[in-house]
């Protein structure tokens, strides 16, 4: 058993921690950037959002390795740091977490989809197995694949995390339909994604980004009603974007999205943190709820 299946052994509603992508454009990182070589040129900025989650209450920190697979790193012109950029992203996060607070390694999509034959499952596998490989041996405690829409790409990815040996977190991202039914942009709904996941070797299922904290509460009924023991990790927007003077605001308060602890626990959740939009001001307001 790892740390995290550990941590959730002992029965307690868990703290994660929130939005990475607004916190290093706070600290300068510009339009058009790579966020994930921050952790080569800016170490010690990364290191500090980390501590910012940990200082507000989160049990577990997250890495900034989300977009570090080969593929989204082309872009750059840094597909052959792979490995180095990710492993730094642990150390960074494990540097503010010391021995006590768990750290998940992040992985998420590829923008390469297999439908239309523009990627081969092999060429997934080995994507997301170096960076798997990078975050294990940075430091990380489990691996967390997130932000998943193709079911397909997110068992490969939970398979090629697997080998490390760490727990597997893995979440999809769903929408809500006007049926008030959710499903994924590749048409999956939470309750397809279980078995699937659990039988590519993920511990921890759940779901992230999306449409705002009260939708993740149905989210949650429809994975426990489909298994009845997996542990659920949620990590949900401050609501939908607004784009409005050249700015993106999100509408969800620390005080709102803390409002929906009690039901989200009580549908089955055990582990709450938050997605865009989210600052430590969020997870503090979640942790003041959990611990009462």
């Amino acid at each position: 058993m790892g740390r995290i299946l550990d941590k959730i052994s002992e029965g307690k509603a868990l703290v994660s921690d929130g939005a990475w992508g607004t916190f290093l454009q706070s600290k300068g990182l510009q339009p058009g950037e790579c966020p994930e070589l921050w952790n080569l040129d800016h170490f010690n900025e990364v290191t500090d959002i980390a501590k910012s989650y940990i200082e507000a209450g989160s049990d577990m920190v997250e890495t900034n390795s989300f977009g570090a697979n080969r593929f989204k790193l082309e872009y750059f012109g840094l597909e052959d740091r792979v490995y180095e950029i990710n492993k730094a992203a642990a150390e960074a996060s494990r540097s503010a977490a010391g021995k006590d607070i768990l750290v998940l390694g992040s992985i998420g999509p590829t923008g390469k989809f297999l439908i239309t034959g523009e990627v081969t499952e092999e060429e997934l596998y080995d994507a997301f197995l170096i960076q798997a490989k990078g975050l294990c041996y940075g430091g990380a405690d489990a691996i967390i694949v997130e932000t998943m829409t193709d079911l397909d790409e997110a068992t490969i990815a939970v398979r090629a995390a697997k080998t490390t040996g760490l727990d597997v977190v893995c979440t999809m991202t769903f929408d809500a339909l006007p049926d008030g039914t959710y499903r994924s942009m590749m048409g999956v709904a939470p309750s397809e994604m279980v078995e699937p996941l659990l039988e590519a070797g993920a511990y921890v299922l759940g779901s992230n980004c999306g449409n705002g904290s009260t939708g993740m509460i149905e989210i949650v009924r429809e994975i426990r009603e489909t298994n009845p023991t997996v542990p659920i990790l949620i990590h949900a927007n401050a609501g939908l974007p607004i784009y409005e003077n050249g700015k993106t605001t999100f509408p969800e308060t620390p005080e709102f999205m803390s409002a929906q602890v009690e039901d989200l626990l009580e549908a089955g959740a055990i582990i709450i943190g938050g997605c865009c939009g989210t600052s430590p001001e969020h997870i503090r307001a979640i942790k003041n709820k959990i611990v009462q």
